[in-house]
């Protein structure tokens, strides 16, 4: 779900070379509102955020992200149950920081799987590289 005006415009420059963006669920919302079971998570460059590396993710998280050129609303923040940072020096692009949240929310999953089969099943048509 998104807010806001400018994905419509951006989505004419997709660079999906796996069409993943076919399979999921894409919608304009007015504002963010989870599912009650749902806790609502900022991600943003907020004094007292938590560092990523120390968030315990919730099994049902609503992410929410901020503009590039913003902040998230604090009528917003105030309804998070948790604000978390990506410490880096600088700020990142939102697609940048999407990727490091869901990676790390990966990573942390004792449901990641690993090997082979992922690997082939994940990579490029062009990509069949061994070690």
């Amino acid at each position: 779900m998104y807010t806001g005006e400018r994905y419509a415009r951006a989505r004419a420059f997709n660079t999906d070379t796996k069409n993943v963006g076919l399979n999921i669920p894409l919608a304009q919302i007015d504002e963010p509102m989870p599912e009650p079971h749902m806790a609502m998570v900022a991600v943003e460059l907020v004094e007292g955020a938590t560092p990523l590396p120390h968030f315990e993710h919730p099994k049902h998280a609503y992410y929410v992200f901020g503009p590039e050129d913003g902040s998230i609303e604090q009528s917003i923040l105030d309804k998070c149950q948790h604000v978390v940072y990506v410490p880096t020096t600088g700020c990142m692009n939102l697609a940048a920081t999407v990727n490091v949240l869901l990676y790390d929310r990966l990573a942390k999953s004792d449901t990641t799987q690993y090997g082979d089969q992922i690997i082939v099943a994940s990579r490029d048509t062009n990509n069949r590289t061994k070690v």
